[in-house]
Formats: C-alpha cells, structure tokens, sequence
C-alpha cells in the first residue's frame, strides 16, 4: 500500500496555525491562471465551486497536464472562495493578511506548485526519478493604485521536495464592469538553481547515452494572462482564464524537455453563498438574527458503509477498525434565506485511534445549507436538515482509510473533500421553551472525507474515503 502524504497538507496545517493564531500552470506555483478574479467581491464572501484546469506539459513526450492515476487529459480543481478580513483562499492560494492599509497589503501565503513529471508516463523517462508536486510557502507584498498593482511574491519549498525559491514580481490591471471583471496581467518569474534543478535537471545516476547529465542554473520565465469572470446572477459567476509562458534558455536546453511555450487555461463557475462578516451584503431578511452563531459538540463511531448508503439510514459500526470521533464546531449565519440558510461552519474533531495509531487532530471548514420543517397546524419548528460541503486535513490519514485504501490498492490523503449530513430536532418541543435549551437541538450527523473520484490533483487523486456517524447537541447564540 502506497500511503501517499500529498503536498496539500501543508496548505491546511498552514491556515490551521494561523487561525490558532489571532494556482498554476506547469512553470509556478503563483501564476493566477488558476485563480478567480475578485475584483467586485466583497469581503466576507463564502463561495464554492469547480473548474477544469488544461496546459500543455513542458516534458517531452507529455502533452497534457493530467496524472497516471487518471486517463483524463485535463485536472479538475474545486474552489473553496472566502476573502475575509485576515484570512483568504482564492482557488490554489490561501493565507493571511498581515497589513492591509488599502493601497499597501502584506500576505502570508500557501501556494500549490503543480509541476511534476511522472517517469511512467512515457518510457523515455525510464530510469528518471519522479519530480512531485509540492507546496510552497512564503510573502507577498502588494501596492494598488488607480493605475493597477504591483505585487511582489517569495515562496520557498515547505514539504522538502524541491528545497528552491522563487520570486515573482506581477503587474495587474483590473476592469469591472456590470457583469464583467476583466484583470490582464504580465509577470517576471524567477527560479533559483535548486528548484530549476529538481525539475529540469538530469543527474548523473539517470543520465545514459541518449540523456545526458544537466545541471542547470537558476532560470527566468516570462508570463503574460488574463483573468476574466462574468456575473450570471448575484451569486453566480462564471471565470475563464488564460496564460502563456516563454520559458527560459535554461529550461528549453534539458534533454527532458521539448517546449518554449507553455499555454494554460482554467475555466469553471463558482457560487457566493453568503456574508459572514456584512450583514447588509447578506441579504438579511430577519435583522434580529443580525450576528447569530452557533457550537456544536458530536461524538460516535466509525461507519462501515458510505456517505449515501448511511444517509439512508444503514448505520453499521466499521466491520475493519473500531475507531471514534469527537467535535466541536462553530457556525456562523451567513444568510437567512426563505427555504435556507447558509452557515459557514469550522469543525474540530479529535480521531480517536483506539490504540491502532495515534489520536490526532482534524480540521473542516465549510459550508452547510440548513433547512427546516414546520408543523402545518400551529408553524412549529419540528426539525432541521443540512448538507456541508468543503474540505478537511487530518493530522494523520485516519487507520480506517488505510485499511479501505490498502484492500483497493489505492493511495490516501491528508487533505480531502468533506462531506456533512445533519438532522436534529428542537429541544423546546421536548421541555418547553425557558431553559438553557430553548435555543439548542439534538440529532445526528454523518461526517465524510472523500477524494473526488481520484480526478483532482489537490486531493492526491484520491478515489474513496471514510464515514463517521456521530450524535449531536448544537445551540444558537
């Protein structure tokens, strides 16, 4: 069994610290190709959604950006948008605003690097040692004016794949129309000799008559873009992007590559669900619920059936690991609609290995819709029903996903989708309305993390996952 602990896991452990606390064609782990353009988005924004990242690969006999693990010529990457106040993550980067005066931000970023090449994908490489995908960690500094921006970034290697540095310095200009956003961009990239190397280079232990040794210096690459979306509706847009890289004389010499140019292309959709930080950009419709929140404590047991299967009620313990889970979630209203409400939710859970590994720490953030039914006599509440969707990183790869991957002969992650079912009901109907209770439910919920049918690189092209049902007590504030 491979366990594979993919660069992502960095990008989690990374917001996890920070919060405790207080995007990319094939040459960089900067480049805003795989992005969406934010100019009319205001702060506080929750949103999901999905794209189709296409390039060409710069490795001779590649054509495509895609993976062994898959046959498709394409990556699927999902989105999770927020831009809030400190925090951000706008597709394939994330981080924290240090300064924010305006016209002068300051950042701590994560980037994903999706670079690689993978030896089995064509039998020249037969002999070459797998350049991986890695994660890249750094700062970035940013003046905007009426004439663009300016954003100066370092990054520098976090998972000890490449052990390089780069600096990128873009410029950007930005048009927002009615319904459009249009942001071309230039930039100048620069590479230092340990991350040209570990790509590009050929040492002497996979040189043979045919591939020579190439040592490379550090290199330089160019790359001019544009970002583009288009609002469907209030909280639907549409982004297509588009970049071209010339690659530098350093890069175009190794024997392992066969391009000077690199196009790329991200195109998908993404959906606001909310605002849960202006209430006037939330579309309140009850202002006392103005600043509701919520916790939530859960607890139970690991689940041998799948998401759908124990959403149908076939609630059976793990036949292979007898392992637990214990939670507390913080919820906040980002939108009281007429059938729905729309909560951005973060969940910290405690796995409990019973013995077969350590305990470790999980995180979630997430977005749930929450529903609820009403008695048709007297317009009592009955209950409540919600589905989460965002992305969950486990200090450790839970033992029963080791064992599921390990019978399929699949690999594993830290980082995946998650998943969350709920169902609860109000305890006033159970002991009248005074009390601490009067604002608390009780119920079940299914907790699930799953790759997306092994197609995204961002989840280790994870197919397959693990399930926990868990009993819940959650009151609003």
């Amino acid at each position: 069994m491979r366990i594979s602990v993919r660069p992502i896991v960095g990008v989690v452990r990374a917001l996890l610290l920070s919060c405790l606390a207080a995007s990319a064609p094939w040459a960089t782990a900067t480049n805003p190709v795989t992005e969406i353009a934010t100019g009319d988005i205001p702060k506080g924004t929750l949103g999901l959604g999905f794209g189709w990242r296409f390039g060409n690969s710069p490795y001779r006999g590649i054509d495509d950006i895609s993976s062994k693990e898959t046959e498709q010529d394409s990556d699927l990457l999902p989105f999770y948008f927020y831009e809030g106040k400190y925090l951000f993550s706008h597709g394939s980067a994330a981080g924290v605003h240090l300064i924010d005066t305006g016209g002068f931000t300051v950042d701590a970023l994560i980037a994903y690097r999706f670079d690689r090449l993978e030896p089995e994908r064509d039998d020249f490489f037969a002999g070459v040692e797998e350049r991986e995908q890695s994660l890249d960690g750094g700062l970035r500094g940013s003046v905007t004016g009426d004439w663009g921006k300016v954003s100066l970034t370092w990054l520098t290697d976090t998972l000890d794949r490449h052990n390089g540095e780069e600096i990128d310095l873009t410029y950007r200009f930005t048009w927002v129309g009615e319904k459009w956003t249009i942001s071309p961009f230039a930039s100048y990239v620069h590479w230092d000799a340990s991350l040209t190397d570990y790509y590009y280079g050929v040492s002497a232990g996979e040189a043979r008559d045919d591939l020579p040794v190439y040592r490379p210096g550090a290199s330089t690459t160019w790359r001019a873009g544009v970002n583009t979306s288009y609002r469907m509706s209030k909280r639907l847009r549409l982004f297509a992007n588009l970049s071209v890289d010339r690659l530098d004389d350093v890069v175009a010499d190794s024997p392992l590559v066969d391009e000077d140019w690199l196009p790329a292309t991200t195109i998908g959709l993404a959906y606001a669900f909310g605002n849960v930080l202006d209430d006037r950009q939330s579309g309140r419709r009850d202002a006392e619920r103005e600043g509701e929140w919520s916790w939530r404590v859960n607890y139970g047991y690991t689940a041998e059936e799948t998401f759908h299967t124990v959403h149908r009620g076939q609630l059976k313990r793990s036949d292979d690991v007898h392992t637990y889970l214990a939670g507390l979630t913080l919820s906040k209203l980002a939108l009281d609609g007429k059938r729905l409400d729309v909560w951005g939710r973060v969940s910290v859970n405690r796995r409990l290995e019973n013995d077969l590994q350590d305990d470790f720490w999980e995180i979630n953030p997430y977005i749930m819709l929450m529903g609820a039914g009403y008695s048709p006599w007297s317009n009592r509440e009955l209950f409540r029903y919600g589905f989460g969707y965002g992305f969950s990183y486990a200090d450790s790869v839970p033992i029963v996903e080791q064992v599921k991957q390990e019978k399929r002969d699949r690999d594993t992650s830290h980082f995946l989708n998650y998943l969350e079912a709920t169902v609860d009901f109000p305890l006033r109907n159970l002991f009248g309305d005074r009390g601490w209770w009067r604002h608390c439910y009780s119920g079940l919920t299914l907790v699930h993390r799953s790759g997306i049918f092994g197609r995204v690189d961002i989840l280790g092209n994870v197919s397959g996952g693990s399930d926990v049902v868990t009993g819940h007590l959650e009151c609003k504030r």
